[in-house]
């Protein structure tokens, strides 16, 4: 079975080749092609890589191509992580958002945006490509912002394009361990958007714990989320959010710690993994040793604005471990040997969410097998719930609008309807800002 990683020289890509390495069952991938546009960036993956795979026996063989094509032709299954404009074009989304005063976090709010309008019409081309060179392929997309470029790929590839994210994996993971639960063993009432999601229920054998989290103060803030929001707006919502809903619920404080960081997230990390990438120059750099290093250091400094504003300090060690890899394998299992089980995914909505048309992409529990992902009934969802779902949705609408048009007018519209843009005039001159630093927006007229 071959699996095609786009963004192949992406500095997560050993975390998934690592997940393979433990499949030893029947109908397991067997040939891993890494496809970037920097060779130079895929030498170096590829060598951390093969140090991975040197202990282990019957690996899957890894080749690496800069031609598309080449790597889609004749692919199972595609996993997309690329990320257009690199790291320094996540700075330059950070930086165009933070001289407006509002946030430029990657996948949400303004930066948010500015990735999706120039991600849209890469992921577009590769989906196109995927249904002419691979139209029995199964696309498992991870690029950011998930749910909108899945749902741009889902006009082309229907229901064969499944978004993944670790975020709800890590959430329900801990809240399982503080209430003393196998997450195996635990059913998740999780809906909502990618990056915009709630646990509304935590069910062990039948019955909801997560009443019983929210009664208890020193259970709930002795873990992450806790930490991040205060236990007392956990308890008013009734519901423990996704992290990235910090973001909107604490904003202004945010916003701030950002703009007094000595460096923004995304310039940290390309600074970082500049570093990374120069050191595996040396071909007598021990690749595996130099990747795990900076890999760890990535991680513990994961939103360390927001945990500073809220008081959280460190991350716990069980947090530092990511998750998304586990995910993408469970899925790839599922499809590929119909070994059907329960996974938060995102997929097109049909009729689970009634606020929403039956083509949104959302993020909830979904049962999956031989025939792909197919989202759970859920209960509605609460009208503070509602309301930002809808509105981001509505967003997201109109930069698949615009980059499929190329209208500017509608990318305006896009960061002005967004509830953490709060003027007309500061979206004209998100537009303006990021089109001068972009030249992936160019097309917009």
């Amino acid at each position: 079975m071959k699996l095609t990683i786009l963004g192949g020289g992406g500095f997560r890509v050993p975390l998934v080749y690592g997940a393979l390495l433990t499949d030893r069952g029947e109908g397991r991938v067997t040939e891993v092609v890494l496809h970037d546009l920097d060779d130079g960036r895929l030498r170096a993956i590829a060598r951390v890589l093969a140090e991975q795979a040197s202990n282990v026996a019957d690996a899957p063989p890894v080749t690496a191509t800069t031609d598309l094509d080449e790597a889609l032709r004749g692919a199972d299954f595609v996993f997309s992580a690329i990320r257009v404009g690199g790291l320094e074009g996540r700075a330059q989304d950070e930086r165009v958002a933070l001289a407006e005063g509002v946030l430029g976090q990657e996948t949400v709010g303004a930066g948010g945006i500015a990735y999706g309008l120039r991600t849209v019409p890469v992921a577009v081309d590769i989906a196109r490509r995927v249904a002419r060179l691979a139209p029995d392929a199964w696309v498992i997309n991870f690029t950011n912002p998930a749910g909108l470029v899945t749902e741009a790929m889902s006009r082309h590839l229907g229901d064969r394009v499944i978004g993944i994210c670790d975020s709800p994996v890590g959430l329900g993971r801990r809240i399982a361990r503080v209430l003393g639960a196998s997450p195996e063993e635990a059913w998740i009432d999780y809906v909502g958007l990618n990056h915009l999601g709630w646990v509304r229920g935590l069910h062990i054998a039948g019955r909801d714990e997560l009443p019983r989290l929210l009664a208890d103060p020193d259970l709930l803030g002795s873990f992450e989320e806790g930490k991040l929001f205060g236990t007392d707006w956990l308890r008013s919502l009734g519901a423990i959010p996704n992290e990235y809903l910090h973001y909107y619920y604490f904003n202004r404080e945010t916003v701030r710690a950002y703009q007094q960081a000595d460096k923004t997230r995304g310039a940290f990390l390309r600074d970082q993994q500049a570093h990374f990438y120069e050191e595996m120059r040396d071909p007598d750099a021990p690749a595996l040793a130099a990747w795990d290093r900076t890999r760890a250091e990535r991680e513990a400094t994961y939103m360390s604005e927001n945990r500073e504003t809220a008081g959280a300090g460190e991350r716990d060690a069980d947090d530092l471990s990511g998750g998304y890899e586990k995910v993408a394998l469970a899925l790839m299992r599922a499809i590929a040997r119909d070994e059907r089980t329960t996974l938060i995914l995102n997929v097109r909505n049909v009729n689970t969410l009634s606020v929403l048309d039956r083509d949104a992409v959302i993020e909830v529990p979904c049962l999956v097998g031989a025939n792909g992902a197919h989202p759970v009934a859920v209960d509605p969802l609460p009208g503070h719930a509602t309301g930002l779902v809808c509105a981001v949705k509505a967003v997201e609408r109109e930069v698949l609008a615009a980059a499929e048009s190329g209208s500017r007018t509608r990318a305006v519209k896009a960061f002005a309807l967004h509830p953490l843009v709060d003027s007309v005039n500061v979206a004209r001159r998100l537009v303006e800002g990021y089109t001068a630093v972009h030249p992936g927006l160019a097309y917009l007229g």
